[in-house]
């Protein structure tokens, strides 16, 4: 527990020889299970849809399929209360489920190896779909084996192995089927990949056994009667609500209203009250307005789903309610109201400096970087400087300890973006573009690191699975929604800037960029290219007064933290 006072500290030897520990490799291909079926539905599904000749609008509809991940905090309570039958007495609770649903994955990206995106969209559709929630049902059971299977001293090295596998199949999924479909084609391409799930079958396997405890029992009031027809009826109307609410507030978070336009259809709308629904829900300027209020409502829909009926006692309302109650009421009774709740909104806050720059590519290329040197300088050094990083930070947290570490990276992270200033008013300058990569990559994984093993040490046995869910979840939903108003933020202040407003201090600042740099951004933007240049320097000022909240936050809560173990010693 974060509170608890200091343990002994790793020395650099022992932080090395804990990276030879069987756990440790297992996590390693563990962490690139879990990145192998995001990767291969949310991005590489795409290029093999457009080759097949669909439009745009519909390739990123499948995005939806991956939104399972931001939501997985729904159906975590199962993975801690339910054990599955024969698998679980063979290979404990975290390992049977984690073998289950990648047999799952590996069956679903079988069949849509099988199938044909032009004559079977709608198949191709639900089997992304089922990936996409077996993939996230995989992360619950791995987070919490992850947690489980190791004391805290080292959920440093745990954490790295998982990211490390991660960008492993990041690589893998993103360059490895194309070779394969534009050899073979891509059919072939999709069944290697099921073929690569095997893998994670046999680290599951491979790995040992976590030391997990059962939550506490649901014990029902004494003399409630039993109504099965009644209490059917009532658990699925709840099941409704909580499913409506889960497509709700998931349509908010990726901005697109297709799976609510299409009931609303089936329901009787007209094909223009259809399209207006669409164009208000994804415009550029006020979709927005729509998006995050349908996340709020949508997440109400899902708590009202759990909570009992009023004045009523109900066996689905007590079994709701404690399902997800309980894992909330055990993380406030160990950290306070006060304390919780500070915790909490750190979390939201944590990598949102990181989460607003979205619009990287874009930031490049107007710049005046070709797409190659954007590539090479991203994919691949990137990808170097992000791995170096977080090793730095797990040996950081195992050597310094959690608390220190977390502080550290709330502060590096959006310290990190300056660097950005200076590459904006450098142009497209190549060494300049890797020292601005590779300083953020680095600190990026370093922040990572130490929010990974933060959240971790904040759990408890028995809540494992749906506590991590829900930390997990809060900062991804938060960095959606601030993260869309990215692109507002920088041609909003380009107009400032244009204007003479207060962002037009930042002007000068480009009086000797290199010719052609920014101006085809500006050209569309409708503003001269220091200008928009204005606008990059105070869009990343903004992302780095983000982060001072997350700093201010941090500082409270180690502060307290602190103290606490004080007392505790």
């Amino acid at each position: 527990m974060a509170d608890a006072p200091e343990k002994p500290r790793q020395d650099r030897w022992e932080f090395i020889r804990a990276l030879r520990d069987r756990r440790v490799f297992c996590m390693l291909l563990l962490g690139a299970a879990a990145g192998l079926p995001f990767f291969l539905i949310f991005d590489t599904l795409s290029a093999w849809l457009r080759e097949a000749g669909l439009s745009l609008q519909t390739i990123t509809v499948f995005a939806l399929a991956t939104l399972s991940y931001a939501l997985k905090f729904v159906w975590a309570p199962v993975i801690d209360r339910v054990r599955l039958p024969l698998l679980h007495d063979l290979l404990g609770k975290r390992r049977s489920w984690m073998v289950l649903m990648q047999v799952l994955i590996m069956l679903g990206l079988w069949l849509i190896a099988g199938s044909d995106p032009v004559t079977q969209l709608g198949q191709v559709a639900l089997l992304a779909v089922l990936v996409g929630f077996c993939g996230a049902t995989q992360d619950i059971a791995m987070d919490a084996w992850r947690i489980e299977v190791v004391p805290e001293s080292q959920y440093g090295t745990m954490a790295a192995a998982y990211q490390w596998g991660y960008r492993i199949a990041m690589i893998v999924a993103g360059a490895l089927p194309l070779f394969l479909a534009d050899a073979y084609g891509w059919n072939f391409s999709y069944g290697v990949m099921a073929a690569c799930m095997l893998v994670a079958v046999a680290a599951s396997l491979a790995a040992p056994r976590e030391q997990s405890a059962r939550p506490p029992a649901v014990v029902l009031p004494e003399g409630l009667p039993r109504r099965p027809v009644r209490e059917a009826v009532e658990w699925a109307l709840r099941l409704v609500v909580l499913a409506s609410g889960a497509l709700l507030a998931g349509s908010g978070l990726a901005a697109d209203a297709t799976f609510i336009a299409r009931g609303w259809q089936w329901l009787g709308a007209s094909a223009e009250q259809v399209d207006a629904l669409l164009s208000l829900w994804s415009a550029r300027e006020t979709g927005i307005f729509i998006q995050f209020p349908a996340v709020v409502v949508g997440l109400a829909l899902m708590a009202l789903a759990c909570i009992p009926l009023p004045g009523v006692t109900t066996r689905p309302g007590v079994y709701l309610s404690r399902a997800y109650a309980d894992p909330l009421a055990d993380f406030f009774r160990r950290f306070g109201r006060r304390h919780g709740l500070l915790i909490l909104a750190l979390i939201c806050m944590y990598r949102l400096s990181d989460f607003v720059l979205n619009l990287m590519n874009p930031f490049y290329q107007d710049l005046g970087f070709t797409l190659t040197q954007i590539a090479e300088v991203r994919k691949i050094f990137g990808v170097v400087a992000s791995v170096l990083g977080i090793g730095a930070g797990a040996w950081c947290v195992v050597r310094y300890g959690i608390l220190r570490m977390m502080l550290l990276g709330v502060v590096a992270s959006p310290l990190s973006n300056v660097v950005f200033i200076w590459l904006a008013m450098h142009g497209p300058h190549v060494p300049s573009l890797y020292l601005a990569i590779g300083v953020d990559n680095f600190f990026t994984g370093f922040a990572g690191t130490a929010l990974i093993v933060y959240m971790s040490s904040l759990t408890s046995q028995g809540f494992t699975a749906m506590q991590y869910a829900l930390f997990s979840s809060l900062y991804a939903i938060i960095g959606k929604i601030i993260a869309s108003q990215s692109g507002r933020v920088v041609e909003g202040a380009a107009r400032i800037a244009e204007e003479g407003g207060f962002t037009a201090a930042f002007r000068p600042l480009f009086s000797g960029l290199p010719a052609g740099s920014l101006a085809r951004g500006a050209e569309i933007a409708g503003v001269t290219p220091a200008s928009l240049g204005a606008g990059y320097v105070s869009f990343f000022l903004y992302s780095i007064l983000i982060g001072g909240v997350a700093v201010v936050l941090a500082l409270v809560i180690y502060r307290h933290s602190r103290g606490t173990a004080r007392v505790q010693a």
